[in-house]
């Protein structure tokens, strides 16, 4: 995934500010299903939330680690929520 500026970033972040977690990282952690519902939910989306009911010391480390599995960007952390995005696949005609 290529690097976003600053200014996508931003923009990125407002468009998240109403967004509701759809993905939540619980007791059980990073699972296969975990990162198959966030490549679904990315697929169809491109901006996601996701929320850390557990495991909230190791948010910022499971978050990387997600945004490396999905081939996401991690947008930012608010609280226990992270913002992921990932640019929609063109359709191939």
């Amino acid at each position: 995934m290529e690097k976003l500026t600053g200014a996508e970033i931003k923009a990125l972040k407002s468009r998240a500010h109403h967004l509701k977690p759809v993905v939540m990282v619980g007791q059980k952690g990073i699972t296969d299903a975990l990162i198959e519902a966030m490549e679904e939910t990315l697929d169809a989306h491109e901006l996601i939330k996701v929320k850390f009911i557990d495991f909230k010391e190791e948010k910022k480390d499971l978050a990387a680690e997600l945004s490396e599995k999905t081939a996401s960007s991690l947008v930012g952390m608010i609280g226990n929520i992270a913002i992921f995005y990932r640019k929609k696949k063109e359709e191939e005609e």
